[in-house]
């Protein structure tokens, strides 16, 4: 039988164009991953994060705009209500590698077990974003003047009782971008050893973080 030139050629043709297909296939799988890690790294070394500041860190005056003041140690917060008016401030420190902003908040006494992130629709924007250089110490400030706010019933409660609350601070980078949820809990300073005096206001702690874009971060 002879052989059928035009058809072995027209198969060898194909071939040569599924594996011409399948190497540019992996070719442009392999870019596409390859940016995607750059594109990470670049996030990466953007990326703030939003920690209480460090004890030794010095004590803050921190003034509103009605000329109320907080005083505010390292690694702590304060909370009083002062002619109806809440005003609240955490001492925050930016563990990360790029400009911290801070541009949103939510207050509200301390929730029982596992929750979940908390509704963006309830944050409260604030008047001036606030900046913290990378790796540098910063301060949170914000204020509840509404009675008939959401959360501030319960909030005054949870002063008046002593009872721990809970600011979860909305920030991100300079661009916008990488918007996380940090979750600091404000509570009396434990015990102090050796019968030291334990500093003003309150402690602040983190304890969790969410990625707004992808889930629970910490």
């Amino acid at each position: 039988m002879a052989a059928d030139w035009t058809t072995i050629s027209s198969l060898a043709t194909a071939g040569g164009t599924l594996v011409l297909a399948v190497a540019t296939f992996s070719s442009v799988k392999s870019a596409n991953r390859s940016a995607r890690v750059a594109e990470r790294s670049l996030q990466v070394g953007l990326r703030p994060v939003l920690i209480p500041s460090r004890v030794d860190d010095p004590t803050e005056r921190i003034r509103f705009g009605d000329g109320q003041a907080l005083v505010v140690p390292g690694h702590g917060a304060a909370v009083e209500e002062r002619d109806g008016v809440i005003y609240l401030a955490v001492s925050v420190r930016n563990g990360g590698s790029g400009l911290g902003v801070i541009n949103g908040w939510r207050a509200r006494p301390r929730e029982q077990g596992a929750p979940g992130p908390p509704n963006l629709d309830e944050f409260r924007r604030q008047q001036l974003d606030l900046y913290v250089p990378a790796g540098d110490p910063g301060q949170w400030m914000g204020a509840m003047r509404d009675p008939h706010e959401a959360g501030y019933g319960e909030l005054r409660t949870a002063i008046a009782a002593g009872e721990p609350i809970q600011i979860d601070l909305l920030y991100g980078d300079h661009e916008g971008g990488q918007p996380t949820i940090a979750r600091f809990m404000i509570s009396p300073w434990p015990p102090a050893e050796d019968d030291e005096p334990l500093p003003e206001g309150k402690r602040a702690v983190v304890v969790r973080y969410w990625n707004v874009d992808g889930g629970v971060a910490g």
